[in-house]
């Protein structure tokens, strides 16, 4: 999980060290899926390939890449991992102008929280979600405002 946190820092702070950093988690990572076991690891792969992806800018292979790991999370059975793997999702299709579909993706993940048991965390991403809804909101107001002036 560290590899996450040091692509979002680069992605927030755009300092070399936290991309290298979440680089080699990156690296080191795929190299557990490779050597230990694909079941346990590909899930988390993936993901980190998704966030390495999209602090590169490609945009449309990381949407494939976390898609693959939401989809893996579940195969596999790792409830909490696809919770997350959403939520990450969900959030990158919102910071990538997809709303609606953020949103939904969101959605799913505050439903997968609650089936892991995790509530305060489903608690925090409906938070969220409706800070966005009505920040979505008040846009669509003021253009309509606009609009009719």
């Amino acid at each position: 999980y560290e590899g996450i946190a040091y692509l979002n820092v680069a992605r927030d702070t755009r300092q070399n060290k936290w991309k290298v950093m979440g680089e080699k988690a990156v690296v080191k990572i795929s190299q557990f899926e490779a050597v230990m076991s694909r079941w346990n690891f590909e899930n988390k792969a993936l993901l980190l390939q998704a966030e390495f992806q999209y602090l590169e800018g490609d945009i449309k292979s990381a949407d494939a890449s976390y898609r693959a790991s939401v989809q893996s999370a579940h195969d596999h059975k790792f409830v909490q991992e696809k919770a997350l793997a959403l939520e990450l999702y969900g959030t990158f299709l919102l910071e990538n102008k997809m709303v609606a579909k953020g949103l939904q993706q969101l959605q799913i993940a505050i439903d997968t929280y609650i089936e892991w048991g995790a509530m305060k965390k489903a608690d925090a991403v409906k938070n969220f979600t409706n800070l966005v809804t009505q920040s979505q909101n008040q846009m669509s107001t003021f253009r309509n405002e606009a609009q009719a002036s």
